[in-house]
């Protein structure tokens, strides 16, 4: 049922932004007196399709190859590779017969409607719940590196004062693109020393393969105290009780939530001897740990950091939702720079189906669902940019060109264009998937 709801959310997200990006197209070739001939979601390659009807000249329908979707546009040279229209004088309602200007316009209209959906689902989403982060004040016992983080020379219960020389507000800032993108010093409190420590401009290769909390945790180092027992758990059998503080595993003293997972880490699927303190007084408690190195307690709320959030007006929310909506942008935009200088792997940064199913996750929460697809909306219009043939991008360079030189590039030219990009597009889709599903065995 996990996988249904996995995929379930990846196809309404995905269908989301592709209607939405075609439409983009559709309504720009429209204002234009332009002729759109069909409206698919997915591709009806070999004119197969699940589902068609026809409405005011117009085929609408469901293809069953989903790769993407397309609008047909009478007088173009698209992904259906249909050049007999092309034989004939161009007509007054076809594409080639409008001025560079238009064309262009209507080529970057999806792109402009996927960065217009990601800026008004941001504003939404900050509208209604804030901008929430951990103060890098509530940060007192310091950090927990992951084995990334302790590589680099992080160690558990520093305390990261500065990025760059210039002074931290939000503890949620360890773990930005900005760090992690760009060229990156922290500056330390580690006892009575003050250290630093350089974010290697390769980290992404490795946060690719092991996850961001390999890095830094996203919580604070805590104190804690036993909440709640999950019922028939290990931590149930061995006695354990709300209130109770576990201060060592077989002898090891601990003081931190990280060091009990620690410990217990070490002896999975082991009965290990806890330190409890209960009303003042040390006891010894048995308990079994899982092959997963818990034992089935949950911490006080009281112990984890405060988290503080800034409510917005409806106006007030507009400039933080636009700011997060071009930071995604900008930050691909980064990233993929960092692909260019060698700086990051292609197979460790690209991510296909299979890793956005992911992300969507097992169950159904409205407002991860839709931070996600803010975020591929403003990815996909990156990637649609792109200068690429059988892109968006791709058509408006060329359009660019044309109005540069000041007459069209030939329809040979453009044929065999489009025909090299969508090689390169199915190519790069192959080793999308492929490497998806490397990644997903790697991991078990």
């Amino acid at each position: 049922m996990s996988i249904v709801i996995m995929v379930g959310q990846l196809i309404l997200g995905l269908s989301i932004l592709i209607i939405l990006h075609e439409l983009g197209h559709f309504l720009a070739a429209r204002a234009f007196g332009i002729r759109v001939e069909k409206f698919y979601l997915f591709f009806d390659a070999w004119n197969i399709s699940l589902f068609k009807f026809t409405f005011k000249g117009v085929e609408y329908g469901i293809g069953w190859l989903p790769l993407g979707g397309y609008v047909k546009i009478a007088g173009m040279i698209d992904e259906s590779m249909d050049t007999d229209q092309l034989a004939g004088p161009p007509q007054p309602w076809e594409f080639r017969s409008k001025p560079a200007w238009q064309r262009l316009i209507v080529m970057l209209g999806g792109v402009t409607v996927n960065i217009v959906l990601g800026i008004l689902i941001f504003w939404i989403l900050t509208m209604r719940f804030g901008d929430s982060y951990i103060p890098n004040s509530s940060a007192k016992y310091g950090i927990v590196p992951g084995e990334i983080g302790k590589k680099i020379g992080l160690v558990a219960g520093d305390k990261i004062v500065a990025i760059n020389g210039k002074a931290i507000e939000r503890f949620d800032d360890l773990t930005s693109p900005k760090v992690l993108l760009e060229n990156t010093v922290f500056t330390i409190q580690r006892g009575t020393q003050t250290v630093s420590v350089t974010i290697p401009r390769t980290i992404l290769n490795d946060l690719s393969d092991h996850g961001i909390e390999e890095f830094i945790s996203r919580i604070p180092r805590n104190k804690f105290i036993v909440d709640s027992i999950v019922p028939n758990s290990n931590a149930q059998k061995a006695g354990l009780a709300r209130g109770d503080s576990i201060v060592a595993v077989n002898d090891q003293p601990i003081a931190f939530y990280d060091e009990l997972k620690t410990e217990l880490l070490k002896d999975k699927g082991k009965v290990v001897d806890l330190g409890v303190k209960r009303n003042n007084q040390i006891i010894i408690l048995k308990s079994q740990v899982t092959t997963d190195g818990t034992i089935g307690f949950a911490q006080s709320k009281n112990d984890l950091p405060e988290i503080k959030t800034i409510y917005y007006g409806f106006f007030g929310s507009l400039p933080i939702g636009a700011s997060r909506a071009w930071g995604t942008f900008t930050d691909n935009a980064k990233g993929l720079g960092k692909i260019f200088k060698g700086d990051v792997k292609f197979s460790k940064a690209v991510s296909g189906p299979v890793a956005i199913a992911n992300l969507f996750g097992s169950h159904v929460d409205w407002v991860h669902f839709w931070s996600l697809v803010g975020f591929l909306s403003m990815v996909l219009a990156l990637m649609n940019l792109l200068p690429i043939p059988a892109l968006d991008g791709g058509h408006a360079l060329f359009l660019i060109i044309e109005m540069i030189k000041g007459k069209p590039l030939s329809d040979k030219f453009l044929e065999r264009a489009q025909i090299v990009g969508f090689v390169i597009l199915v190519t790069l889709m192959v080793f999308v998937f492929g490497n998806d599903i490397v990644k997903q065995v790697m991991k078990k």
